[in-house]
């Protein structure tokens, strides 16, 4: 259950009071673009943000930190005695943030590791109350050519964005890779950029607490001394404050050489010729540089989109130009028009997702309860993927599932198998017992 506060007098719940909060926050943001904000603190504290941010946090589950408190230890000795401690710490200037657990995942190559911080689940709560204040101040000024981690605005938008400014004729394209990006993030930058809209200076110490917190990894604790942690409530909109600069920048001297795509840390340049291509590099590079970023050298480059002969991979995607075969044979013009389907990363991935929960140790399970498991995969994944031209690559997981579910049924029987009786295991078979399949879901929406 949520955790709850009574309602206002006006019979108003939390949820209600935060957002008539942010709706105020952000139209005065709107209406004084070079306003600076001072009494903010006292509104992260309040008891409707902080409910409203342990909602969230508790919505969103996630790992224990360093202190192991899970949420549902907090659930079980009281939500409400949780909240009003970290209010009273808050309250009395005492809130200090602990160490942020080290944890590593698998990074798409499946060769490195990417490492993420967990703070514990008092310090996310207070992350996300400070999210709730601040970013209805800084989102009315964000550009429109950023679209990750913001409220309404998607990888799917961002993708579109690129389809419709290619097949404009915007061929050459600067694919961008920050190198550690949020490893790299200068605290003394991200501060500086964050006081141009917060002049409160209890923020801006909450912010600095979180941009210097050790991190433990190994029952070791250690000073960062840039970076930020990958995994904190924050730190999205920290990244979209940092970046943002970007953004205002290209829009204002560079939109010219062409049109800057950007999602969190990874971007693009799409540009109408070569020249402008490696011009916006260039600027690229020097204005990274003024935020102590760079490019990385080996994953950063040009790429000429025209006639098919190149494709990009963005946010899991491989777009690439394709020959329109209807306009051929209508008026015998070569049409291409760029088209995007699940990248080769992407379907090794969910390949080897479908192959680990359907190992041979499983075989003696009820084949319901292993498409149980399965389906939830299948459905997020085709759901990401669907709105491109993906039924080809939708059309080879559904084989390869089958192959996996048959293979388990035939590793279940042994030697009892009969002649001919893994003929009736066909894909039929396994979507009469509920597995969710991903063709036919193919949905195009609308031009971005």
């Amino acid at each position: 259950m949520d955790a709850k506060r009574p309602n206002s007098p006006r019979g108003r719940s939390p949820k209600d009071n935060v957002r008539r909060l942010q709706g105020r926050l952000r139209d005065v943001a709107k209406q004084q673009p070079g306003r600076k904000f001072h009494a903010l603190y006292d509104r992260i504290y309040r008891s409707d943000v902080l409910c409203e941010a342990w909602n969230q946090v508790r919505r969103n589950q996630g790992a224990a930190g360093v202190d192991a408190q899970t949420i549902a230890a907090i659930e079980q000795d009281g939500v409400e005695r949780f909240l009003e401690a970290i209010q009273a710490e808050l309250r009395e200037n005492e809130y200090q943030p602990q160490a942020v657990l080290r944890r590593y995942i698998p990074k798409a190559d499946g060769k490195q590791q990417r490492p993420l911080g967990i703070p514990t689940v008092r310090d996310r709560v207070v992350q996300a109350a400070a999210k709730l204040v601040l970013e209805p101040i800084f989102e009315v000024g964000f550009q429109d050519c950023s679209y990750g981690f913001r409220p309404g605005r998607s990888a799917t938008q961002a993708l579109e964005k690129i389809r419709v400014t290619v097949n404009r004729g915007f061929n050459y394209v600067l694919d961008g890779d920050i190198r550690d990006f949020f490893g790299n993030i200068a605290h003394a930058v991200c501060l500086s950029l964050v006081a141009r809209k917060i002049a409160d200076r209890r923020v801006l110490k909450l912010v600095k607490q979180w941009l210097e917190a050790r991190v433990m990894e190994d029952g070791l604790e250690t000073t960062k001394l840039s970076g930020a942690p990958q995994g904190g409530v924050i730190s999205p909109l920290l990244s979209n404050i940092y970046l943002g600069f970007l953004d205002s920048v290209w829009g204002k001297r560079c939109a010219d050489l062409g049109v800057l795509v950007r999602y969190c840390d990874d971007f693009v340049v799409l540009c109408k010729t070569e020249k402008d291509c490696r011009e916006a590099e260039r600027r690229v590079r020097k204005l990274l540089g003024e935020i102590k970023l760079e490019l990385h050298p080996k994953k950063t480059r040009r790429v000429d989109l025209g006639w098919g002969k190149q494709g990009i991979d963005f946010l899991g995607c491989h777009l690439r130009k394709r020959f329109s075969g209807p306009i051929w044979e209508k008026s015998r013009k070569r049409v291409y028009f760029l088209q995007r389907w699940p990248s080769t990363k992407s379907m090794k991935r969910i390949r080897q997702r479908v192959k680990d929960m359907t190992s041979r140790s499983r075989c003696h399970r009820d084949p319901r309860d292993v498409i149980a498991g399965l389906n939830p995969v299948l459905r997020g994944w085709g759901q990401y993927f669907r709105t491109g031209n993906a039924a080809d690559k939708f059309s080879e997981i559904d084989r390869y599932v089958w192959w996996r579910l048959k293979r388990l049924r035939i590793q279940r029987k042994g030697r009892h198998l009969k002649p001919g009786e893994a003929r009736r295991w066909d894909l039929s078979y396994f979507q009469a017992l509920g597995l969710y399949t991903l063709g036919g879901t193919v949905a195009y929406p609308e031009a971005a």
